[in-house]
């Protein structure tokens, strides 16, 4: 039994610390900082993340009560709620927007070779947004609906082990459309969105970066068909057609030629029809591609279910951001674990073991490895098989 670190100390060692230093010196977070340091914020609201407190008393509470075992993991002292929540409203959140963004790059790296549903060497992307409603009188800043406030999780997850890439956090009222206008677009790569993302003028663009994009088609689309391609009927295909757009503005903003697919989907008994500039892969192909957009909204389900991102500490901008990125850390540190430690649970039982054992003082392989049996619930088809490969 490993009689030294509690298995939270263990979790905090796989940060890595010279980066998280690089970016609290670059925004001056700890200027004038005496005893709340960045770190100790981060490792308190990680805390609070796995072990799903659901305020700063339920925090400070707890904390109290485990103030002897905090001290390995860089908290010092009696954590009070009024000093939390200044640190939040006040301490930058880019500084854990770019500590998250260094965790991520990490673990795409851990993820890049493992195994995928479609043989593709090009990294497939999928663009999506979530709203949180919030309440437009505690959180002004959040503009939506005329009497709800809410803010939207513009999210681009690589598909290579569901990963996000990036992550953009605006007021509700802000149109997922504009987040085009945000993203660097990598030449060779997919990028899997819904007919909401639909902007000829922003696509074209995309198509000038040599990047590929798949996306539903709207029903009134003005076209006229140049080709066609045989289709095997009996995968569900209907047509793979070469087309140019005829409409007055979107003819100007697209005046290249797309492909038109029609696939119909028998599970569901529905038609979809999918725009793409990519003319090489094969029609079923494109339409799988299509479908694995749907990892994008387990992701926005599961990190809803088990991450502390629908009810917030502060309401301020400040405070919402930060307990926001602190969370994508946390999700993303857990991945990082169970790749290292070949960890064979899901991420939602990794997550579900941790929040019972963080302050047990054994090795994190062992607890996370030799669990009594898969923690899992009773009904586990409703649950979300993130990381489970």
């Amino acid at each position: 039994m490993n009689t030294g670190k509690t298995v939270f100390a263990q979790l905090m060692d796989f940060l890595p610390m010279p980066e998280f230093r690089r970016c609290v010196k670059r925004y001056q977070g700890d200027h004038y900082v005496k005893r709340f340091s960045c770190h100790t914020q981060f490792v308190v609201l990680a805390f609070a993340q796995i072990t799903f407190r659901e305020s700063l008393r339920d925090i400070e509470t707890c904390l109290g009560a485990l103030r002897k075992k905090l001290y390995h993991c860089g908290v010092r002292g009696v954590v009070a709620r009024n000093t939390l929540a200044h640190a939040n409203e006040t301490r930058d959140w880019l500084i854990y927007a770019d500590f998250a963004r260094v965790l991520i790059d990490t673990a795409r790296d851990l993820y890049r070779h493992e195994p995928f549903a479609l043989e593709l060497d090009e990294t497939i992307y999928a663009l999506d947004a979530t709203t949180i409603d919030l309440c437009l009188a505690l959180f002004p800043w959040a503009t939506f609906r005329r009497r709800k406030g809410g803010i939207k999780l513009h999210t681009l997850l690589d598909l290579q082990g569901n990963i996000p890439t990036f992550v953009e956090i605006t007021p509700g009222s802000v149109h997922e459309i504009n987040i085009l206008d945000n993203l660097v677009f990598e030449a060779g790569s997919f990028y899997i969105m819904d007919r909401s993302y639909i902007d000829f003028e922003r696509l074209h663009q995309l198509h000038q970066h040599h990047a590929f994009f798949v996306i539903r088609a709207k029903s009134n689309m003005q076209f006229k068909r140049i080709y066609s391609q045989e289709v095997d009927r009996s995968t569900g295909l209907r047509c793979d057609q070469t087309i140019a757009l005829t409409g007055f503005y979107t003819s100007k903003s697209y005046p290249d030629k797309l492909r038109r697919i029609n696939f119909h989907d028998d599970e569901h008994d529905v038609r979809l029809t999918f725009l793409t500039n990519n003319f090489t892969l094969p029609a079923l192909t494109i339409a799988q591609l299509y479908k694995r957009r749907w990892q994008i909204e387990l992701f926005f389900k599961w990190i809803k279910q088990h991450l502390r991102i629908k009810a917030f500490y502060g309401t301020s901008e400040n405070a919402v951001k930060t307990q926001i990125w602190i969370a994508i850390s946390v999700y993303v540190l857990v991945a990082i674990i169970k790749k290292r430690l070949q960890v064979p649970g899901s991420l939602y039982a990794i997550l579900q073991i941790l929040s019972v054992t963080l302050f047990e003082k054994a090795q994190i392989s062992q607890v996370l490895t030799e669990s009594h049996g898969p923690l899992v619930p009773s009904d586990a088809r409703n649950q979300l098989s993130l990381f489970k490969f």
